[in-house]
């Protein structure tokens, strides 16, 4: 399982991102450009020494990203508020790589297009999203969940 994080925005979200990462041991992958400076103390406030704990891994862009996870042969899944599959209906696998798009503007149409599925988390009606850290959250533990890959 990996979490992808498609040019985020905001360094509280991505340190909160990084602090989930590390406590359940789920890689993260960052691609490029972000809204921030890594060295940004937002960044480094939000993950608190967990951060360093994380495993991540910065890509130039969203193609040197893809062809990684392709090597591999891992599934994309895009979460996202307009996607038609929701949460509780998709199998995960433990090799797939759940992908956020960032906080403004989601991800482009041909990123999107790339997903092997999209998902939404249900809400109750009136709503239209939740924080990309909630978000990354609920999707993550919910993977975790059905593989059977929670830390010990």
């Amino acid at each position: 399982m990996r979490i992808a994080l498609y040019q985020p925005e905001i360094a509280g979200n991505v340190g909160a991102i990084l602090r989930l990462a590390a406590c359940f041991a789920v890689p993260v992958d960052i691609i490029m450009p972000t809204g921030f400076a890594f060295s940004d103390t937002r960044l480094k406030r939000a993950a608190m020494d967990y951060g360093e704990a994380a495993d991540v891994t910065r890509h130039a862009n969203f193609s040197a990203f893809d062809a990684v996870r392709r090597a591999e042969g891992r599934r994309l899944l895009l979460m996202s508020a307009h996607a038609s599959q929701t949460l509780p209906d998709v199998q995960f696998h433990p090799d797939d790589v759940l992908m956020m798009g960032s906080e403004s503007a989601g991800v482009p149409i041909e990123v999107r297009d790339l997903a092997d599925i999209r998902v939404r988390i249900p809400m109750a009606p009136g709503f239209r999203s939740l924080n990309i850290a909630v978000s990354t959250g609920i999707a993550v533990a919910e993977a975790l969940r059905q593989t059977g890959k929670f830390p010990q």
